[in-house]
């Protein structure tokens, strides 16, 4: 070694080769990285049970790791100086020219290395997860970096722990014992028997808490900053242990003094300036795929909206269940940054109701806010605790409450066994301001959120040629138009223009551009007339429908339901057409129909649902997005309404299947399923077949299977492949369109494929949103149960393969009505309905004249999206997907609420929706292909210790080679130089 040094080798790297030469001298190195990798594995898929946990994840792989570095570093570090204190050999150490810190260094960098090389053997799990699913390699690469950052702080301690040691074993021990009380501070085992104060500064000093931080995906640089100084304050340490070894009892007392405070000195700075870090929280990167713990730029749109102070409060207890506790350091750092991002518009507070009896009352009275109850259970008891977990939004006299139910999501993975996170923070919270922003501003003048003018163009004919009833409503708008204009500030205006003027050449210009086509006031009446209202701007235009009332209160609101388009900041309305609950179906044996009222509920977060009763031939005109849901036998005047709302440019969300299937008792059954839109959507170009898709790519459900003992019949529930339960995943979801490209999987369920006539959709643009796999077949039959085999097995034969099938598509761009040189249904009559009834019967004062048209064709803007299956996001279903994934499935009603978003092109949350802790599901896998995976693990993590074996098998034996070598040349150099000397001799 001496020799190395003066030909200016590193000492620290050949004290580090030593050390790795003598860790793999031995059998043992291989047996201990062998149970490390061993142990891992089973952790992986036995402990954590993987695929039964069914997320696209390794989670599992490091939460266990904080444990299993105690063990592993413990076993690395225990012999490195208690041997050579043993041994003897460290007095002869420290009297080598080489520093005390190169040593320390050296051995540091040995066990560095072979933490490496044991983290390398785990390296094929995360791989192999994301050839299954699809991986978010973020938080993996995080999930590494702490590991070697947790293992460096572990390692510097063991290093101190063994210099104080000339025993091994006693070494191992007391590493393993230090270790754990870093492990403990910040675990849950301690946190839940202090105050969630105390346990803020636990989890400040826990070495586990802070590990947990980086594996979710975000770097922080406290963090970082945290193990390196628990890592450099040990090694100080480490080193200061061998100095003083090197002291004479009778030596030079202040040089000693000097090396203890100088030590203590570097010490007690490193650990210090974490403090000094703590409060900053600007300082870390997120790492995970769409940012899912960063403020977007989606919510820095909206606080840029913000023209006064917005309030956000946390309320959150001291005392609080184990389960939430960790979650609300999360929830604190991230509001800390939507105050950091609003430049001062945002002040957040975070207060314990317990702890303030006035801000306890006043959550209490003014926001109802109250405590939930937690059962808790320690080692000595069984309690019930009322803690808070409340955040509190308000906006002037808007305010909004999230609740801990909203703000977290459950993953069971068992009776007793819970995995709970923030389920999208930023979503929740971004959301929240979004609706008190705009409610407050819904409360002003509509005029303030309007960037560019508007202007209202009224095509209306000659009061000559008006129906005398129209006469009133003319004067009435007149009045309505002026007062709106007067309150614009100038973005404003209107004008009347006779379409008919200069030989109709508005009315033709009209025609082409709207398709509005001249009405009447009955069938037989052959004078005809316009009366549209259109507003428009540079970009878009929209027409109003005249209102049900012909007064000003209702064209008041008509208008305002128009200018509503042109403004941010304001609620959207969204009509649904669906199924009428049935309260007498159960009691009179019937199914029950579909329901929808989970979507209703998530749509209500953002923006206003109304039902919507067609009969009436029109829709309101307030209604902004029109959602027709498992229609079925629809009327004339419905389809009319539904085709006229197209018409005028609005956007039509359709679920419709020739099928409907339903869940019951005593099975499944499926029935043929009539909506009376089939004509109106081939007119338009789309085709719903009218068979079922079924797919090798599907979602596991539970089948009610009768199995037969004998006479009697046995009725069980079994969990089988569902090929009528289409799983979507990325290849089979548009990566192009908003509405699907966040979304990581989607389930649809008795599903009929769809087909585009290309002749008629030429002219508009259309995009497959969803579409099912390869392996996929039709089926027409109404038995949608599986069979039983001639083997006793229960399932589905897998039919003949017809490739991808579109499941659901949307059309834009401009639609000819299906009505289009056809009679209005509006002024149609009942065949038993005579003129001579007509006459005798006399109209009252109150009845109102029909006013009807026929819009010819739509604008641009028109947008159809179809579902083709009439149970998509339907209760029911949404309940027994949710109950399989262990967790609240809701991905269909992200689906429709992005295509509501996309459609009114408010897409602000959009980019951020979709985020989630649970949303990347596994596809599915049978039991083969799971051994398989299984299998794949072990064996590569076998050959990967052979490899590691054969590598140093041969550094091994190019070493000899090496040697004899320079052995051989040093024979032959003294050979040639004896005989030299002879010959001179």
């Amino acid at each position: 070694m001496l020799l190395d040094i003066r030909r200016g080798q590193q000492p620290v790297i050949k004290i580090a080769k030593k050390e790795l030469k003598l860790f793999f001298a031995s059998p043992i190195a291989y047996l201990f990285l062998g149970v490390f990798i061993a142990t891992t594995l089973f952790i992986f898929f036995w402990g954590e049970s993987y695929f039964s946990r069914n997320i696209s994840d390794v989670r599992p792989l490091f939460e266990w790791m904080p444990v299993l570095l105690i063990f592993l570093s413990a076993a690395l570090t225990m012999r490195m100086w208690s041997e050579e204190r043993r041994s003897g050999t460290l007095e002869h150490v420290l009297t080598l020219p080489v520093s005390s810190w190169q040593f320390v260094q050296g051995k540091f960098a040995a066990c560095k290395i072979l933490l490496l090389v044991a983290l390398l053997l785990t390296l094929p799990l995360p791989i192999t997860v994301s050839l299954i699913g699809n991986l978010d390699w973020g938080p993996v690469v995080s999930g590494y970096m702490a590991t070697i950052l947790l293992g460096a702080a572990y390692i510097a301690i063991g290093l101190f722990v063994s210099s104080r040691s000339d025993n091994q074993i006693v070494s191992l021990i007391l590493t393993v014992v230090l270790c754990t009380v870093f492990y403990l501070l910040g675990s849950p085992v301690l946190l839940k028997l202090v105050s969630n104060e105390t346990a803020e500064w636990l989890r400040f000093l826990g070495s586990g808490s802070r590990f947990e931080s980086i594996t979710r995906g975000v770097l922080d640089i406290r963090d970082f900053y945290y193990y390196i100084s628990v890592a450099a304050a040990f090694l100080v340490l480490n080193r200061y242990s061998l100095e003083k070894d090197r002291w004479a009892d009778d030596g030079d007392k202040k040089h000693h003094n000097r090396w203890k405070f100088s030590s203590l000195l570097i010490i007690a700075n490193l650990l210090i300036f974490n403090l000094v870090l703590s409060p900053v929280s600007a300082l870390r990167l997120d790492t995970t795929e769409g940012q899912m713990y960063s403020i977007s730029d989606a919510t820095r749109g909206y606080l840029n909206q913000l023209q006064e102070p917005l309030l956000i409060r946390g309320y959150f207890s001291a005392k609080t269940h184990p389960l939430l506790a960790p979650l609300v350091p999360e929830v604190q750092d991230l509001l800390k940054e939507y105050a950091a991002e609003s430049e001062g518009k945002i002040r957040v507070e975070l207060i314990d109701p317990a702890t303030n009896p006035e801000a306890e009352e006043e959550a209490g009275s003014k926001y109802g806010i109250r405590p939930v109850p937690f059962r808790v259970a320690d080692r000595y008891q069984s309690a019930v605790i009322n803690s808070y977990f409340n955040i509190l939004i308000q906006y002037g006299d808007e305010y909004k409450v999230l609740s801990f139910q909203e703000l977290i999501e459950v993953k069971a993975q068992g009776e007793s066994d819970l995995d709970i996170k923030l389920r999208n923070p930023e979503y929740d919270i971004t959301n929240a301001i979004k609706q008190v922003l705009y409610a407050y501003q819904s409360g002003g003048n509509l005029f303030n959120s309007i960037q560019a003018s508007v202007q209202l163009t009224a095509y209306v004919s000659t009061e000559d040629k008006l129906p005398e009833s129209l006469l009133a409503l003319n004067t009435a708008l007149q009045s309505v138009l002026e007062n709106t204009r007067d309150k614009s500030n100038g973005k404003f205006a209107f004008k009347f223009i006779d379409p008919e003027a200069n030989d109709g050449a508005v009315a033709q210009e009209i025609a082409e551009n709207y398709g509005f086509q001249p009405m009447a006031s009955s069938l037989f009446d052959l004078s005809t007339f316009y009366y549209y209202l259109v507003l428009s701007n540079d970009e878009i235009a929209v027409q109003i429908a005249l209102p049900e009332e012909w007064n000003e209160d209702s064209i008041n609101r008509a208008l305002e339901s128009g200018l509503k388009r042109f403004a941010s900041g304001f609620t959207k309305t969204i009509g649904i057409v669906a199924p009428q609950p049935n309260p007498y179906a159960a009691q009179m044996g019937q199914p029950s129909p579909a329901s929808f009222g989970a979507l209703q509920q998530m749509l209500n977060e953002n923006m206003t649902t109304k039902n919507v009763e067609l009969s009436s031939g029109k829709i309101p005109e307030d209604i902004d997005l029109l959602m027709v849901l498992a229609p079925e036998n629809l009327d004339e005047r419905s389809v009319f309404a539904i085709d006229q709302y197209l018409m005028r440019g609005g956007t039509l969300l359709l679920a419709s299947s020739p099928f409907l299937a339903q869940l019951q008792q005593q099975g499944l059954s499926a029935n043929t399923h009539v909506s009376n839109l089939e004509d109106w959507l081939a007119h338009h170009g789309v085709s719903i077949g009218k068979s079922l898709v079924m797919d090798t790519q599907n979602s596991a459900f539970p089948i009610p299977v009768t199995r037969q003992v004998g006479m009697f019949a046995v009725q069980e529930i079994d969990m089988l492949d569902y090929p009528y339960f289409l799983e979507l995943r990325d290849a089979g979801l548009s990566q192009t369109n908003p509405v699907t490209s966040g979304l990581q999987q989607l389930s649809v369920p008795w599903a009929s494929p769809i087909t585009l006539d290309a002749s008629k959709n030429a002219k508009r643009s259309s995009v497959v949103l969803a579409k099912s796999s390869g392996t996929t077949w039709l089926s027409d039959d109404l038995d949608i149960n599986p069979k039983t085999r001639e083997d006793g097995s229960t399932g589905f034969d897998v039919g003949a393969f017809v490739g991808e099938q579109s499941l659901s598509v949307v059309l834009t761009g401009r639609f000819r009505s299906f009505y289009s040189g056809k009679e209005s249904p509006l002024l149609k009559r009942e065949a038993a309905e005579t003129q001579e009834e007509e006459k005798t019967e006399g109209t009252s004062e109150d009845d109102k004249e029909v006013l009807s048209n026929i819009i010819e064709h739509s604008p641009e803007s028109a947008r159809l999206i179809v579902i083709a299956s009439n149970s998509f996001a339907e209760d029911g279903v949404l309940r027994l997907q949710s109950s399989m994934a262990g967790n609240n499935y809701v991905n269909p009603l992200q689906f429709v609420i992005n295509a509501a978003e996309w459609s009114l092109e408010d897409e602000g949350l959009l980019s951020i929706r979709s985020r989630s802790h649970f949303n990347r599901t596994l596809p599915p896998l049978g039991d083969k292909q799971r051994q398989f995976w299984e299998l794949l693990n072990y064996g590569l993590a076998i050959v990967s210790l052979l490899a590691i074996y054969l590598v140093v098998l041969w550094r091994q034996r190019m070493t000899r080679a090496n040697y004899q070598k320079i052995l051989s040349t040093l024979i032959t150099t003294d050979a040639d130089a004896n005989s030299q000397k002879g010959v001179h001799a």
